[in-house]
């Protein structure tokens, strides 16, 4: 994958389709779209339908990234991607709305799409949202990494985070567990009555590890600081002016 920043014919295909889209009417980068619903509640809710089943009654509102598209003449499926998950729409052009339509004629895989339908699971049994209004919430300039390898470059893989999480469900579930593990060594100690503060990440002494600390100079106090290694010694000053539990991760 090139992460160079020069045109290439892909990236001059989206910028043309964007000025398409602006010369015909239609704002490519919307201010608000409503969303009634994420990818995992619509799949925890109506997994149980049955092969060909919908329900007409229940219209849904939501919004992700595109990630695949199966265009089959005037009907496609497509997937798109939010927080939560993946989910296939079905589409058929001729019953959207003129504007609707349009939008959906400048389409690139990454780009950002609002949703609204009802459910319906697909005769080979998957759920799926069947598509009556369509919209560009955001229409995207650069290409999405190759799809079924994602990033192999390391370095590009930890420069550019954002590709990698995108390409990359597995990457996105370590985001994820980390931050429950980190919601829950707070709870933990919140429970038992610990306070969580915050100590200063540049601090005239360093303490807590033998390891070289990053230095810089502080030019209106004119003295040399160190990126704190540990709070050990902050967090021994709040115990001693009677905070007697405290940690900070």
């Amino acid at each position: 994958m090139s992460l160079d920043h020069h045109d290439n014919p892909i990236k001059a295909e989206k910028r043309k389709k964007l000025h398409a889209l602006r010369a015909k009417g239609i704002n490519p980068y919307p201010y608000s779209f409503q969303v009634t619903a994420k990818t995992e509640d619509l799949i925890k809710d109506f997994s149980s339908l049955a092969a060909g089943e919908k329900k007409t009654e229940n219209r849904f509102s939501i919004a992700g990234r595109l990630m695949t598209l199966r265009m089959m003449g005037k009907a496609s499926f497509f997937n798109i991607q939010d927080a939560t998950g993946s989910l296939q729409c079905y589409i058929k052009t001729e019953e959207l709305e003129p504007n609707d339509k349009i939008a959906f004629d400048y389409i690139d895989l990454g780009d950002i799409v609002g949703l609204e339908g009802y459910i319906f699971k697909s005769q080979k049994g998957e759920l799926s949202l069947y598509v009556q209004k369509f919209q560009i919430l955001t229409k995207t300039l650069e290409p999405l990494p190759e799809k079924f390898h994602g990033i192999q470059d390391v370095e590009i893989k930890y420069r550019h985070r954002h590709l990698d999480l995108i390409s990359d469900v597995d990457s996105k579930k370590v985001f994820v567990t980390r931050g429950k593990i980190i919601k829950a060594i707070k709870k933990f100690l919140d429970d038992r009555g610990f306070m969580e503060v915050e100590t200063p990440v540049l601090q005239p002494i360093y303490g807590g590890a033998a390891a070289s600390p990053f230095t810089t100079h502080h030019k209106a106090l004119d003295m040399k600081l160190y990126m704190k290694i540990s709070p050990e010694l902050y967090l021994k000053r709040l115990i001693v002016g009677g905070f007697d539990k405290v940690y900070e991760i």
